[in-house]
This record gives structure tokens, C-alpha cells and sequence, in this order.
């Protein structure tokens, strides 16, 4: 059940992804000669209006083919022949898209449990917080130089600056008023903590959903962004990375651990991977790397400063060498995914 799970969810999220390059495509006129999901050997096609639309056998992907690397064509549905800021649209569409279905699992999410205010449920004896003078009730609105909108922050924070001192801005009464923390370790735990906990969650309207799935997605992106600087500065091993398979079985381990509880938990657990899965996939899509998405904006930036575009053999060299150094890491990923599973 969680590799079926897990293909549903994470083919439903790549397809999102291309269906943005898809409607921006089509919206500036460009040529859609297939839209795919999928890879390898094709389960279904069919076309319609010119464009051929595909599911293939391996959910790890998709692609929709607007003839990027075609440059003997003359037709103005040609992708490459149409303004820079066109091309610019339909390329970060897909990101975007990423985005938008991330806040509306949030939305849908929140409307359904509620948000977690940052405001101290608790504090616990003997810890900074208290120490600091922090009480119960008061609302955490910064931490260093970030603002905090919903509690998962003061725990991200402070897992991303285990031990580090940190100054608190809290509010009481209306009143702001700062706290110099120096967080304890606990030593069974092997973990540096502040001390406060959460209130739990409060319910939600419509409006406070939209606006705490906001905070929600941006969440998710800081998580996401904060883990990469983690990974690039060896703060975390190369072995720690996850692909296809570890997702398959994150999300059969959650599956499994939550159906006793009943279907609104599973459902509930299963779009916070949601969640995080696609505000992944949209951050990573736009790091600046050859063959991502991000890759490609570089050059069209780079050619709307230049009013001239890169040589397209030069760009497609780049893409060349990005593509087969991605090929080695989710090889890589994918061998460390079954040796930590299975071994």
C-alpha cells in the first residue's frame, strides 16, 4: 500500500509541476509537442490539437517538450523564438506551480487541524525560557534576525542552531520584550533545547487557514533551504540525502504507523508529506544548476541583461555535463536509500 501511496502522491506533484509549464506554454503560444508522466517505456498516449500526452512505467518524473533544443525550426510556435521574458514565464511556471499546490495542501490541511501559534504553551523548569523570564502565553515573534509566524520555526530554528546562543523577541500584553537564550543540552537526548513548548493547535476559518498555509509553505522553503546549507557546509553527510526509494518507503512507514489511528489521521500525516515533498521539489527545481529549471533561468536571465542569447551549443554542453552528474547522485542517493533500508 505505501509504494502505491507514495507513487499517487509524488506523480500527482510531478504532474502539477509540468502542468505549469504546460498552461504557460500554451498561454504564450508555444508548442507543446508531448506532456508526459513518467519515464521509460510509455503505458498510455494519446494526441490531441498537436501535442501528444504520455504516462510512461516509472514514476520518477515527467517532462513536457516544447522543442527547447530544436533551432532549425522557423515556426513562431517555436519555443526559442519567443521573447525572453516568455520563455523566462514558462520555465519558472513549474516551480511556481510547486508552490501554489503546496499552499493549497496547506490551506486544506489547516482548515482541517488548525495552526500552531508560536506561543508558549509551557515552560519547562530549569531551562533558558524560564530562566529568561518567559512565561506561559507569551508569543515568540522572533528569533535572531527571522520572524516567527508558527511554532514549527522555534523548532527549526533551533535545529538548525543547536547550541547556539539566540536572542527572543516575545510579546506580553501587547508589549514586546527581548531574551538572550543560551540553550541546554539535554544529556540522555544529546540535544540542545530552549525550553518552551507549543499550545497545541487552534481552529481555523477560512481566512486564518489561507493565511497560516502561507506561513505553512514558507516554512517548508526555509526547512528546505536550511537543510541544503547544512549539506553544502558538511553540517550533514552526502549519505543522509534520500530519493525515490526512501520517499516510497518514508511514506509506507507513515502510512503504516497511522492507520491504526483511522483514515483522518492517515490522510492528515499524508499531506504534510504532501506538503513538504512539492515545496521541495519547487525549491530544488530553482537552485541554479544545469538541467534544472533554475539552470535554464540563469541563461535567460543572462540573455535578457545581454540582449543576446548564450550559444546554444554551449548551453546545451552545460545541460549535458548537469544531467549526467544528477544521473550519478540519484544513482548514488538511490544506493544509499536501499543499503539504509534494507541492510
Amino acid at each position: 500500500m505505501g509504494i502505491v501511496l507514495a507513487v499517487i502522491i509524488f506523480s500527482f506533484i510531478v504532474f502539477f509541476h509540468e502542468l505549469g509549464h504546460f498552461l504557460l506554454a500554451k498561454k504564450n503560444g508555444i508548442d507543446v509537442q508531448e506532456f508526459a508522466i513518467g519515464m521509460g517505456p510509455t503505458l498510455y498516449a494519446c494526441e490531441y490539437k498537436g501535442t501528444r500526452y504520455a504516462v510512461h512505467a516509472l514514476p520518477i518524473g515527467g517532462f513536457c517538450a516544447m522543442g527547447e533544443d530544436d533551432e532549425a525550426t522557423d515556426s513562431p510556435g517555436n519555443f526559442n523564438n519567443k521573447s525572453v521574458w516568455a520563455r523566462i514565464s514558462v520555465i519558472a511556471a513549474g516551480p511556481v506551480f510547486n508552490f501554489i499546490l503546496a499552499f493549497v495542501f496547506a490551506a486544506v490541511l489547516i482548515g482541517m487541524v488548525g495552526y500552531d501559534r508560536p506561543v508558549a504553551g509551557s515552560v519547562e523548569e530549569g531551562y533558558p525560557a524560564e530562566e529568561a523570564g518567559i512565561q506561559q502565553g507569551d508569543t515568540i515573534v522572533k528569533m535572531g534576525d527571522k520572524r516567527v509566524h508558527v511554532f514549527q520555526e522555534i523548532s527549526m530554528y533551533n535545529q538548525f542552531h543547536q547550541g547556539e546562543e539566540v536572542e527572543i523577541t516575545y510579546r506580553r500584553d501587547g508589549r514586546e520584550k527581548t531574551a538572550l537564550l543560551q540553550p541546554k543540552k539535554d544529556e540522555e537526548a544529546g540535544y540542545y533545547w530552549l525550553g518552551i513548548t507549543s499550545e497545541g493547535y487552534t481552529k481555523a476559518n477560512i481566512l486564518t487557514a489561507m493565511q497560516y498555509g502561507v506561513y505553512e509553505v514558507k516554512y517548508w522553503i526555509d526547512v528546505t533551504l536550511g537543510s541544503l546549507k547544512m549539506l553544502v557546509t558538511g553540517r550533514v553527510g552526502m549519505d543522509q540525502m534520500s530519493g525515490p526509494v526512501g520517499i516510497v518507503d518514508l511514506v509506507g512507514t507513515t502510512y503504516e504507523e497511522s492507520k491504526s489511528y483511522g483514515i483522518f489521521v492517515v490522510v492528515v500525516e499524508l499531506m504534510n508529506l504532501a506538503i513538504l515533498l512539492t515545496a521541495n521539489l519547487g525549491v530544488m527545481n530553482l537552485l541554479p544548476l544545469p538541467a534544472l529549471d533554475g539552470g535554464r533561468l540563469v541563461f535567460l536571465f543572462v540573455e535578457a541583461v545581454r540582449k543576446k542569447r548564450v550559444p546554444p551549443e554551449k548551453e546545451g554542453y552545460v545541460h549535458l555535463v548537469g544531467i549526467m552528474l544528477l544521473m550519478a547522485l540519484m544513482v548514488f542517493v538511490m544506493y544509499n536509500d536501499i543499503r539504509r533500508i534494507f541492510f
